[in-house]
């Protein structure tokens, strides 16, 4: 019964709500799934582009994540085998239509269950599994993400997105009011309903409070995903950390890593002692409960034997730095020696300082010269330049804009 709800529902609402003519005009991209951030946080910078990349969208939705990744591989040259299921006919054709509209021919549409993978083993295991906001709305996300891992390839990964409690503070009280008000009643008149509920809230109510929710103001699909759905729960970074172990994998990386960094949060030095000795996960938990903004979580999983491997690190000079939507040369040409850059983490603004090489490097980045060929390019204008300090000032450069997911590496 709890499917077959949530079927209707994406069948009267697909969403998000995707127009297929829009494709001849923008590419969206996010997270996950971005091929570049796939390659740095799952297989440590070193995919094989020359060899078939086996993908599973998992509840692909309208096709945000499938056409980004389908388009990225196209235009890359990286041979893919992309497979898409969801339960929604009406979400999938609207899929099937994005693809058409930009001549991707690498995807193969299904309807189906993640919790049903089984009639799926002819394509894969899959190198890379994705599943965007669609586990937070099964009765037993365990069982689906172990689904998920059931046909997941040796060494493959995991890119998932799923509320976050904090951030979405406001939306629950709200919802089982609704239920109150609207239960048995046909969906356009619980949409409008809830819409006449919004425009009278108290100024005291919570999400009326919360700066960091809008999805209800977008469209009905995105008012009825939020506020009226089935089922839905929320997730913290704990909670996440023990999902995960339940099915024998481990979190590489939330995105952006800065914002899961409570240093972002506090400011007194003798607090920031605190955080000595807490781990990646304790760090991040704990930037979630300061932070307060964090409505969803994305983050990349690997088998925990493959965790300690996964993440690239900037730490050869074979390494290939590639930024992500930045135009290095034009950041360069404006960049004065010492100044930072200004970036916006969940609604925090932060200050990105950056070495005093940051313009010389950012001006070299193409996505083709290596960390060794940088610096072979700087120390011929510089004969000072050291290869140990040019290290110092790069590791610099990535740690900040790494950590706003602007700086990724390839090998």
């Amino acid at each position: 019964m709890p499917s077959d709800l949530l079927r209707a529902q994406y069948e009267a609402y697909p969403y998000p709500a995707r127009d297929p003519r829009d494709e001849a005009r923008r590419l969206i991209t996010g997270s996950p799934g971005h091929l570049d951030e796939v390659n740095h946080y799952v297989f440590g910078g070193r995919l094989d582009f020359s060899k078939p990349l086996r993908v599973l969208f998992a509840g692909g939705g309208t096709g945000d994540g499938t056409i980004m990744l389908a388009q990225q591989c196209a235009d890359a040259g990286v041979p893919a085998e992309i497979t898409y299921i969801d339960l929604s006919d009406a979400s999938r054709t609207i899929a099937e239509r994005r693809a058409n509209a930009r001549g991707l021919t690498s995807i193969r549409f299904h309807r189906g269950s993640l919790l049903e993978l089984e009639g799926f083993g002819p394509f894969g295991p899959f190198d890379y599994i994705d599943c965007c906001g669609v586990l937070h709305h099964l009765e037993d996300p365990a069982a689906g993400l172990k689904s998920l891992t059931s046909v997941l390839a040796p060494n493959g990964g995991i890119g998932l997105m799923v509320y976050g409690t904090f951030g979405r503070t406001g939306v629950y009280p709200l919802q089982d009011a609704l239920r109150t008000l609207t239960g048995g009643l046909p969906d356009s008149e619980r949409v409008d309903l809830a819409k006449r509920l919004l425009k009278t809230l108290p100024p005291t109510n919570w999400l009326k409070r919360n700066p960091f929710i809008n999805d209800h103001q977008e469209s009905d699909a995105g008012l009825y995903d939020l506020l009226l759905h089935s089922r839905d729960r929320a997730y913290t970074v704990t909670d996440l950390t023990e999902l995960a172990s339940t099915c024998g994998l481990a979190i590489t990386t939330f995105i952006e890593p800065a914002r899961y960094d409570p240093a972002r949060y506090i400011a007194d030095p003798r607090l920031s002692r605190r955080l000595d000795g807490l781990d990646m996960l304790q760090r991040a938990a704990l930037a979630e409960q300061l932070s307060g903004s964090m409505t969803k979580h994305v983050f990349y999983l690997t088998r925990t034997q493959d965790a300690p491997n996964a993440v690239a690190k900037p730490d050869t000079p074979g390494a290939i730095p590639i930024l992500r939507d930045l135009d290095g040369p034009a950041i360069a040409q404006g960049l004065r020696p010492g100044a930072g850059l200004r970036a916006d983490l969940g609604g925090t603004p932060v200050n990105l300082a950056l070495p005093r090489l940051a313009g010389p490097i950012l001006a070299r980045i193409d996505g083709r010269t290596s960390i060794g060929q940088l610096y072979e390019a700087l120390s011929s204008a510089d004969r000072g330049l050291t290869r140990q300090a040019f290290q110092i000032q790069f590791q610099d450069l990535y740690t900040a804009l790494n950590g706003v997911n602007k700086l990724l590496l390839r090998h």
